[in-house]
This record gives structure tokens, C-alpha cells and sequence, in this order.
């Protein structure tokens, strides 16, 4: 009898959720619309950065110097400037973000064993993309002054003088080639899941109040727990249809690795749905209208997405604020998200993040339901 009164309940959900064109538009055509927004939108990579040349010594050497920053990826040359005057005005109408300058001499300089100078002039007004910016000048200008030494060394029968005393070799694992969007888009998938988790929840029982069937609802035999899993269970199967959506797109359309067990992400999400299930019934309790649960919906979600080391790290913030993270679910979800996709782990090193979301999960669904209580009394 329970398993019936559950499945008419469960029924009656999808029919309400799916029979909206606009609805199904939401729930499928907008997520995949958001993550690929996301995946191209959200990344620290600079890729074509704007640059002018100002060559002044306008020789053989200094123009392979700047055909190696033309010629590596990073730096598209816009312009090559022949005044002191133009730097300033490429610069102050943001038509180039850095400015290559080669003094006189540079070819003496390096043909006769001293050191060749290079002038970086940046546009610190983004100070990410000028950080960027340095770093990749550092990186080529090294080069060449490396493959300078050999090619003269070599030429003189020293190559073995070539040889460094100490090497750095780097390594990054999991993350290659240090592409943000890997570590990025799969924070897109629990970013994505709690948007349309929360609103979706939010919206349930506030509905029924708007159109007049929680009355209906409140003389039915169905109990309190029928009707909380009435409730929640629909939002949690769109939340899994959704989660395997955007991670299809993630590893065949951006293609991010997934290193992992997928049924770890399964059961994570499942813990995380407890969360973000909870804090839409919780706002749906205490709204009186659609309206006003969307706005509390949006306005739980940006503090969340905030302190959630999505966009800036947590080790950074102050510590009240970094106390303030423990108690969303969120931060945890991330961090079992891009676990499971670039490093491959498992339940026995993601198992605290896990506890954490389950405490969660239960502590707000109980509050939702103890709300729920009070308000249908």
C-alpha cells in the first residue's frame, strides 16, 4: 500500500515536471547549453595574447628573438611599432597587451658573449593575464638564450661545457599539459547539478501551495515520508540523468579524462543530491510563492559557488570564511568531482568528503522535513 501511494505520488512529479515544454528545455537543452558556455567561458589559459614589436636594432638576431615569440602560440604580433610614441598609445588603447622592445646593439651584445636585453612592457590592468604574460616571456626568452649557448658552444668545440650542473625536469600529474579547462570542466558537473537540483526542489511544495493541491495532498492517506520522497526522488533521477549528460560532454567534447570509477561518482552524487535536495525543500517550506523561492534559491547559491573553491582557492580566504566552507556541501563535491575525473581515486581516499556530504544531506533533509511538519500542521 505505501509502495503504491509512493508510486502515484512519483508519477504525479514527472507528469508535472515533463509536461512543460519549457521545463524539458531546462532540464536537458540547458545544461548542455551551460556547460559548453562554461568549458570555453571558464579558463585561466591565455592563448593569442596581443603583442607589438618595437625593434630597434632590427637585425638577424633580433628578429629571430621575436619570430620565436611570434611563432609560439602564445603571442600574436598585431602591430610593429617605430616611435617611442606609439608604445604608449597601442598600450592606452588596449589594441596590444605588451609591448616587445629591442634596444640598438642587441646583435653586438649577443654575438660578443654579453648579455642581449629585452624590454617587456605590460598592461598590468589585468594582473592574472600580465602574470601570464611574464611567465611565458620568461619561458621563451630562456629558450633561446639556452639554444644561443649551445649553437656557440658547438661552433667553438664546447659542447660538453653546454651541459648544466643542475637540471630542473618538471612533472605535473594528472594534469599534463596544466590545461585549466581539465580542472575547470568537471567543476562545471557539480556547479550545474546543484543549480538545477536547488531550483527544481525549491519550486515543489510552494507549488502546490500556489494551485491549491496541498490541500488535496494533506487528506490523502499519503504520510509525511511518502510525500517527502515524492518530492525529492524525481529531482534526484533528473540530477543523475543530468550528472551523465555533462560528463559525456566533458570527456568526448572538451575532452577532459576521466580517470575514476564512475559508480563513485554515482554514489557521490547521491550524498550531494541529500544536500542540495534538503535546501530546496527548505526554501520551499518557507516560500509563499514560485517567485520568492527562486530568488531564495539564487540567493543560497552565489554565497555557495563563492566559498566553494570553484572560482577563487580557499586556502586564501580569511579564516572565519574558510570555517564558514565546511558547512557547504559544495566545496566537498568538488573535490570528490575532480578526484574521481583527473586523479582516479577512490572511496578510500574521497571518504571524508563523503561523510561530510552525508551528515550534510541528512541534517537538511531533516530540517526540511521538520518544516515541512510545522507547516502542514
Amino acid at each position: 500500500m505505501i509502495a503504491e501511494r509512493l508510486r502515484t505520488m512519483l508519477r504525479k512529479e514527472f507528469i508535472q515536471v515533463l509536461r512543460d515544454p519549457r521545463m524539458r528545455a531546462v532540464l536537458i537543452v540547458v545544461p548542455i547549453f551551460q556547460v559548453i558556455i562554461f568549458g570555453y567561458a571558464v579558463t585561466t589559459d591565455v592563448r593569442g595574447i596581443r603583442v607589438a614589436l618595437f625593434d630597434l636594432d632590427n637585425t638577424p638576431q633580433s628578429r629571430r628573438l621575436m619570430d620565436a615569440f611570434d611563432g609560439s602560440g602564445y603571442f600574436h604580433v598585431v602591430q610593429r611599432l617605430g616611435s617611442e610614441a606609439q608604445v604608449a598609445d597601442v598600450l592606452d588603447k588596449g589594441s596590444a597587451k605588451a609591448v616587445f622592445r629591442i634596444n640598438r646593439g642587441f646583435q653586438d651584445d649577443v654575438e660578443g658573449g654579453r648579455t642581449g636585453q629585452l624590454q617587456l612592457i605590460l598592461d598590468g590592468t589585468d594582473s592574472n593575464t600580465a602574470s601570464i604574460v611574464l611567465g611565458y616571456t620568461s619561458r621563451i626568452a630562456s629558450a633561446y638564450g639556452q639554444d644561443l649557448l649551445i649553437r656557440r658552444l658547438n661552433r667553438s668545440g664546447g659542447a660538453a661545457l653546454a651541459v648544466q650542473p643542475v637540471t630542473l625536469a618538471s612533472r605535473a600529474w594528472y594534469n599534463p599539459n596544466l590545461d585549466s579547462r581539465d580542472y575547470f570542466v568537471p567543476g562545471v558537473v557539480a556547479l550545474l547539478l546543484m543549480v538545477v537540483s536547488v531550483i527544481l526542489s525549491s519550486m515543489a511544495i510552494v507549488r502546490e501551495r500556489e494551485i491549491g493541491t496541498m490541500e488535496q495532498i494533506m487528506v490523502t492517506p499519503i504520510g509525511r515520508a511518502e510525500f517527502i520522497l515524492g518530492k525529492t526522488i524525481p529531482f534526484a533521477l533528473i540530477g543523475f540523468f543530468d550528472v551523465i549528460l555533462i560528463s559525456l560532454i566533458a570527456v568526448f567534447w572538451f575532452r577532459v579524462p576521466f580517470q575514476g570509477n564512475p559508480l563513485v561518482l554515482f554514489a557521490s552524487t547521491g550524498l550531494f543530491l541529500l544536500s542540495t535536495l534538503g535546501v530546496g525543500l527548505l526554501i520551499s517550506t518557507i516560500s509563499k510563492t514560485q517567485q520568492q523561492a527562486m530568488m531564495t534559491a539564487f540567493f543560497f547559491m552565489q554565497p555557495a559557488i563563492l566559498l566553494s573553491g570553484f572560482i577563487y582557492p580557499i586556502a586564501n580566504m580569511p579564516l572565519v570564511v574558510r570555517w564558514l566552507t565546511y558547512v557547504n556541501p559544495l566545496r566537498y563535491f568538488l573535490i570528490i568531482v575532480r578526484g574521481v575525473f583527473l586523479k582516479g581515486v577512490g572511496v578510500e581516499v574521497l571518504w571524508p568528503q563523503m561523510a561530510a556530504l552525508a551528515v550534510l544531506g541528512v541534517v537538511l533533509l531533516s530540517l526540511a522535513s521538520g518544516r515541512f511538519k510545522k507547516t502542514a500542521g
